[in-house]
Parts: C-alpha cells; sequence; structure tokens
C-alpha cells in the first residue's frame, strides 16, 4: 500500500504535529490496518457514514 502523507505535504509547515498524527496514526496505524477489516469494507463504510450525514463529494 502506498503511504499516505496528505498531512506533510498540505500542512507540513503550519501545523507539522497535527501533519505528523495525520500521516502516521490515522493513515499508518489505524488506516493501513487490514486484520479486522478489508480495505474495500472501510471506504465503504466511510462513504456509507459520510452520506448518511449529509456529506456528499462531487468528483
Amino acid at each position: 500500500m502506498k503511504k499516505q502523507t496528505a498531512g506533510r505535504d498540505n500542512l507540513g509547515d503550519l501545523a507539522p504535529k497535527f501533519a505528523q498524527l495525520n500521516d502516521d496514526v490515522l493513515f499508518g496505524e489505524v488506516w493501513a490496518r487490514e486484520d479486522k477489516l478489508s480495505l474495500r469494507d472501510r471506504s465503504m463504510i466511510t462513504v456509507t457514514a459520510l452520506m448518511s450525514k449529509g456529506i456528499l463529494i462531487t468528483l
């Protein structure tokens, strides 16, 4: 899996601790775990939760 670095790329200079937590903890430890749910299942749950809150993203 490719390492996510959205925090450091976009927020590294402004909020370095937030960027580190975003990259290393959220994406590195939590999102990358595949022993509980597959990436597909986590993505489906995330999209469903966002849609249920009325948060729609159009591409």
